[in-house]
């Protein structure tokens, strides 16, 4: 019998379907859009190129760019017919959503919320690019919508960022996270696991670290090996898909089960994709999770229960 109590389908982790399930007592799909920014750590402010994981799209690579919000919002629910009956959450994924004037920032946030079907928003960003102003900004939208503020962490430890150029510190995520939480804002982080030179162990702190943060969700990713980007010639240390299922089901165990799980995998783009090549069999590594959470008889948070 599965014990996790966030769960409607016999999954042992907390999963944004469900939230959202519990929420709005429907079908609920975000629509990732490119609302034309940038980011501090391309356009020379802090680098140029971006970080040493990033395409030149950056985390945009799966938004059907080119187009207006509109167009981009449409051509995107179009991908999703199945889900006739959805309502959308307009997403703000590519580059960082909060690196414009305020007066930018709040004229993409508008039309977002005036977009068809559109019942929240969530805005991807870097934690360097949260500041009093636009947290106050942010604040604004959250007292009228669903508003989600997604952070780039990746990793808890700063010698791992700076080797990958990221150009931000853990101190800076701490600092974003306060300042958002104190203005009543949703925030979710995103983790990288296997980043040159990290551990196992080092992963599995870094999600028990987030756990014990006043976080809402997060978003556990691979390291994909991309053509185009600083890692490409390191393709044989990607991990396995053993490697990769253990890790995650250890920082499942570490997370509490309020925790949302928005991703327990990435979708690389496949013309880009050098490794690993398992990665785009997201089914299949999904299902091995689920086996090894019954395998190991646990669940989201159950470390946490056992102390």
């Amino acid at each position: 019998m599965n014990p996790f109590p966030y769960t409607a389908d016999n999954k042992r982790y907390h999963t944004y379907a469900y939230f959202l399930k519990q929420k709005y007592g429907g079908r609920v799909a975000r629509v990732p859009l490119d609302a034309g920014f940038t980011c501090p750590n391309r356009d020379g402010t802090k680098g140029t190129g971006g970080c040493a994981f990033c395409s030149p799209r950056g985390s945009g690579d799966q938004v059907v760019g080119g187009m207006d919000l509109p167009a981009q919002y449409a051509a995107g629910i179009a991908k999703l017919q199945k889900w006739r009956d959805a309502r959308y959450i307009p997403y703000l994924q590519a580059f960082s959503g909060t690196y414009a004037p305020i007066e930018r920032l709040r004229e993409v946030y508008d039309q977002a919320l005036q977009l068809p079907g559109a019942v929240g928003l969530a805005v991807a960003t870097r934690a360097d690019c949260i500041d009093e102003a636009r947290a106050a900004l942010l604040s604004s939208y959250a007292q009228k919508t669903d508003l989600t503020v997604e952070l780039g962490l990746q990793t808890i430890y700063d010698r791992t960022s700076q080797a990958m150029g990221r150009g931000e510190t853990f101190a800076d995520f701490t600092r974003a996270v306060k300042l958002l939480r104190k203005k009543g804002i949703a925030v979710w982080a995103h983790l990288i696991n296997g980043l040159p030179g990290e551990t196992r162990k080092m992963m599995v702190q870094s999600a028990a670290t987030l756990g014990q943060m006043d976080v809402q969700g997060v978003k556990i990713h691979l390291l994909h090996y991309l053509r185009g980007t600083r890692l490409a010639g390191l393709t044989h240390l990607a991990m396995s898909q053993e490697e990769y299922v253990g890790t995650v089901c250890d920082q499942l165990e570490v997370l509490p089960g309020r925790m949302v799980i928005g991703r327990l995998t990435g979708d690389g783009p496949a013309e880009l994709l050098l490794a690993p090549q398992w990665s785009r069999r997201k089914r299949e590594v999904l299902n091995a999770i689920d086996q090894e959470l019954v395998r190991r008889d646990s669940f989201q948070g159950k470390r946490l229960q056992t102390k």
